[in-house]
């Protein structure tokens, strides 16, 4: 089933930050490592996510990596940068910095660790619209934040074509599905789960915001592109290829497989912030062997 049109679609890589062997930012690594997936035919890239570990960069270095994806990027593709918090005010803050430095979009997750109802996620999410002109895709991950934005919710807000996408990480398929029934022309659904990306895409949604395109980008890309273009067989291929990917990246939690195998791959070191630590050494040969099962080359 081809895609609805949306002015984002395809692959979106939630890129890592490169950390120094000292913990600092790797700003060279990132420049690298930006180009590397735009080159590789992805379609947009989220910085400061949950895989980026925002919650354990420093403001400035929030702002840094995101000024540094903009450059890089260049105007190629667009850069969707992370700005949520569980504070609105901070949210605002963040969402005007990330304007400045070139960010074309915003990435709002729902308020985590407050629990806020329903109603409460409305006058957060169009508190934060009122106060910063950038376009929005919001950020459904209850698995994290504790809470479930409803299909109600999500429509509620793609009424206001302030928000432009959602990116849906519930877990529930019947969820998606129906908010990409229901959804006004024009709002994108992107799946947040690289497991449920073929099927989300299948049922008529816009892309994938990917963990695994980290490590595999030109794959991923592929398969939203195969689903774009309405060719089902070779989706189901190339998510066949993916899944041993795909499972590699979650043995433990994002981002700590992908860094372990970007590491791998001699793409940056193998280093996280705490609370996170590197991959348990016992896996490290499971991932090795999957990314040499996939071709990729490795150091």
């Amino acid at each position: 089933m081809p895609m609805v049109t949306s002015t984002l679609h395809g692959c979106g890589t939630a890129i890592v930050t490169p950390f120094q062997a000292d913990g600092s930012l790797d700003e060279p690594a990132l420049r690298t490592f930006v180009r590397w997936q735009v080159d590789s035919g992805v379609h947009m890239l989220v910085a400061c996510g949950s895989t980026g570990e925002a919650v354990t960069l420093t403001p400035a270095e929030h702002r840094r990596v995101v000024e540094i994806t903009v450059e890089e990027v260049n105007g190629r593709i667009p850069v969707i940068a992370g700005a949520g918090s569980n504070d609105t005010q901070k949210a605002i803050a963040t969402s005007r910095e990330m304007r400045d430095v070139g960010a074309t979009h915003l990435l709002h997750v729902t308020p985590m660790y407050n629990k806020p109802p329903q109603r409460a996620l409305l006058a957060h999410f169009r508190a934060v619209a009122d106060a910063c002109d950038l376009p929005i895709m919001l950020y459904n991950v209850p698995g994290r934040t504790a809470v479930n934005m409803e299909v109600g919710t999500t429509l509620a807000l793609a009424a206001d074509p302030r928000f432009v996408a959602v990116k849906e990480a519930s877990g529930s398929l019947a969820q998606i599905t129906a908010v990409i029934r229901d959804r006004p022309e024009g709002f994108g659904v992107f799946s947040g789960d690289d497991g449920f990306a073929f099927a989300v895409m299948a049922h008529g949604g816009d892309g994938i915001i990917s963990v695994v395109s980290n490590v595999v980008p030109s794959l991923m890309a592929q398969l939203s592109e195969a689903c774009a273009r309405g060719d089902l067989a070779a989706a189901r291929a190339l998510d066949a290829r993916l899944a041993p990917v795909i499972d590699a990246c979650f043995v433990e939690s994002n981002p700590i497989p992908a860094k372990a195998m970007l590491a791998m791959m001699g793409r940056m070191h193998d280093r996280l912030r705490l609370p996170l630590v590197p991959l348990a050494d016992a896996l490290r040969p499971r991932l090795r062997a999957v990314l040499e099962a996939a071709g990729v080359a490795l150091v």
